[in-house]
Order: structure tokens, then C-alpha cells, then sequence
């Protein structure tokens, strides 16, 4: 009966380890229970850090207010939000027109008319901030009209 002899001279936590052979180690249980602290360690990282990055900065902007009357239909081009300073094209209006959009500072404000092979009249005019400053007129086949203004450059009222 030597294994009731290891369990008399055994210390009270040899003895329990001795009598539970089919119980898991404690050291195994450790281990396991630091690799599922890591896990969840950098799940809560990966859920945490969604830093997102930076967006452009807006760029200021004033209302502008394009208007193009008339009859018939024609092509429209104007600047509005783009800041490279690309033009909206729109094709085939039916007249009257009218637009607001938001332009950035610094950009020329500028809406052109393109009258039809048919012919006729129109006018555009251009507001800023809601103040009128200008009208062109086109006549004719393909007749054209082109009316600007000017944005400051800075975030003041201008």
C-alpha cells in the first residue's frame, strides 16, 4: 500500500491533488484564463479604437442665388459646392430657372446661359448672400449670356 503511504506523509495539498486525478491542473486553468483576458484584451482594443480618419476641414462658403429667365430651353452651366472650381452642367432646361447653392470663398461665381438651336431670349442673374449683382441678356440662336461675381476670400461677411 505504498500510495496510502504518499497520501499519510503528503501535505494537505499533495493529498487533495492526489485524491482528484481527473480534476484539471490549477496551472492549466491560469494559463487558460491569462490567454482569454489577452483575447478579450485586444477585442475591446479593436472595438475601441475606431479612430476614424481626419476629414477635409470645410471650406467656408456664402449662398448664391442663380436665376435664368426666358422661354424655351437651354444649357446652364454654374459653379456650386466643387472646390476645384469644376462647373454643374445642366442640359435642356426648360425655362424659367433658378438655383441656390452654397460656393466657396475665394471661387468667381459664375452662371452662363446657352440658348437652343430655336432661338428666343433669356436672362440670368447672379445674387450674393441675397443681394443682386448681375444680369446678362441672350439673344438668338446659340445665343449666350454669362453673368459673375465675386466671393472674399475669408470667412467675413463680404
Amino acid at each position: 500500500m505504498q500510495s496510502s503511504e504518499i497520501t499519510e506523509n503528503a501535505t494537505p495539498q499533495e493529498s487533495e491533488h492526489a485524491g482528484s486525478e481527473g480534476s484539471p491542473d490549477r496551472r492549466g486553468l491560469l494559463v487558460a484564463g491569462i490567454v482569454l483576458l489577452a483575447c478579450l484584451g485586444l477585442v475591446g482594443y479593436g472595438m475601441l479604437d475606431t479612430e476614424e480618419p481626419p476629414k477635409p476641414r470645410a471650406v467656408p462658403t456664402a449662398e448664391v442665388t442663380y436665376k435664368v429667365t426666358g422661354t424655351g430651353t437651354a444649357e446652364i452651366s454654374y459653379l456650386a459646392r466643387s472646390e476645384d472650381g469644376t462647373a454643374t452642367v445642366e442640359k435642356d432646361v426648360t425655362l424659367p430657372w433658378k438655383k441656390s447653392v452654397q460656393a466657396p470663398l475665394g471661387k468667381v461665381p459664375t452662371v452662363v446661359v446657352v440658348l437652343d438651336g430655336k432661338g428666343g431670349q433669356a436672362a440670368c442673374t447672379l445674387a450674393i448672400r441675397g443681394k443682386h449683382v448681375q444680369r446678362a441678356t441672350a439673344t438668338g440662336k446659340y445665343g449666350r449670356a454669362t453673368c459673375t461675381g465675386e466671393l472674399p476670400s475669408g470667412d467675413g461677411e463680404g
